[in-house]
């Protein structure tokens, strides 16, 4: 019988991993007795390994080696052990220098974000551009720019403006395009992509019918709602990539079969960086959470992410506008420097952007260091 799992056993658990982490090489009980000075005999330190072998927290890769960390024990590590620490002060000043020294341009931020993730938490890191929570229709303007041609001019709430040209009848006039934009708009105004399809599906305005040309018009908005829609779930920014591929769980140890795994994961990293498999599904998760979450190695749907941990961060203005930053590497990570990392940056985009939008960042903003770690 394992038998409980007492405070002894989780102090041995949690300096296994603070010394694999460190070393990447298996623990065994000598280099703890050693190493941290423990009161207790080597013996005693392997009836507990094992102990915690049996609780599934460790496991052992060769028959007389020492233990490593499992997925379960990583998530014990980071919701009871994990000492919760900050950035220095010296590295938070730095960070935020440089990004106020591309204030305002808010295209360089995620970019800017994603290469100090990587710098600091010495892993890959992934980040999504700040966009409007739920995409809101604002107000429709047609111009004619030729006598069977007009240019469709799209707004919508957060400054997101959108244009596309159609195809008119010959003879309309400017006054039945703004006619037309008008009953779009006041139809639309203030819907998100859902209620636009609704209304799309009815076509009437006030009981009257909406004619063949404003129709196409709700739909023309409705199309160019959805594919923003569907871009912004499928963009997602990385950095990081030679921090991630120098870890040694990417380096061949010796040996053509190691030579081959190391070469495996290499290629399985850069699909996932690249296409952001695996990545897409923890995106509208993190939206819709609070503080920093934490998906470790098994927890992944995904069986390709199943040696990667990947923590994430919502940053932004509630009501207003959202991304996700966070950093992937693998389950041998330094979870409170990752995650304090990630927490520190998802906080200042959050004041930065609420700094763009004039308005107060509130605590359900930003992931804050007395949130917990969630599993996504």
């Amino acid at each position: 019988m394992s038998g409980p799992l007492t405070e002894r056993r989780q102090t041995i658990l949690k300096l296994v991993i603070q010394e694999f982490v460190d070393t990447a090489t298996p623990v065994a009980s000598e280099t703890l007795v050693r190493k941290y000075r423990l009161p207790v005999s080597p013996a005693t330190v392997r009836n507990d390994m094992a102990a915690l072998e049996e609780l599934g927290f460790l496991t052992h890769p060769h028959t007389s080696g020492g233990r490593i960390p499992t997925d379960a024990g990583y998530r014990f590590f980071v919701e009871n052990l994990m000492e919760r620490t900050s950035l220095s002060p010296a590295e938070q000043r730095m960070i935020r220098h440089q990004f106020y020294q591309v204030r305002g341009e808010l295209d360089q931020w995620v970019q800017l974000a994603c290469a100090v993730l990587a710098r600091t938490a010495h892993n890959a890191s992934v980040a999504t551009a700040p966009r409007a929570e739920q995409l809101r229709f604002k107000s429709l303007e047609l111009i004619a720019i030729h006598e069977t041609m007009a240019l469709a001019v799209m707004v919508f709430h957060g400054g997101i403006v959108k244009q596309q040209t159609l195809p008119i009848e010959p003879g309309r006039t400017p006054e039945d395009l703004r006619r037309a934009a008008g009953i779009v708009s006041d139809l639309l105004a203030d819907t998100t992509l859902s209620r636009a399809e609704e209304l799309a599906a009815t076509a009437t305005l006030n009981g009257i019918p909406l004619s063949d040309f404003e129709r196409g018009l709700v739909d023309l908005v409705v199309r160019a709602m959805q594919a923003f829609e569907e871009q912004a779930q499928e963009q997602i920014y990385s950095d990081g990539l030679l921090e991630m591929l120098s870890q040694p769980e990417f380096l061949p140890a010796s040996g053509r079969d190691d030579a081959e795994r190391a070469i495996e994961r290499m290629r399985r990293t850069l699909e996932i960086l690249k296409s952001g498999r695996g990545l897409s599904p923890l995106i509208p998760q993190a939206l819709a959470s609070g503080g920093v979450q934490v998906i470790i190695g098994g927890e992944h749907g995904e069986d390709a992410m199943r040696d990667y941990s990947v923590i994430l961060a919502r940053y932004g203005v509630e009501g207003a506008i959202a991304g996700v930053l966070g950093v992937i590497g693998p389950t041998r990570m330094a979870y409170p420097r990752s995650i304090s990392t990630v927490r520190y940056i998802a906080s200042l985009m959050s004041n930065l952007l609420a700094e763009l939008y004039n308005v107060n960042a509130r605590p359900s903003d930003v992931a804050t260091d007395t949130q917990d770690e969630q599993r996504a």
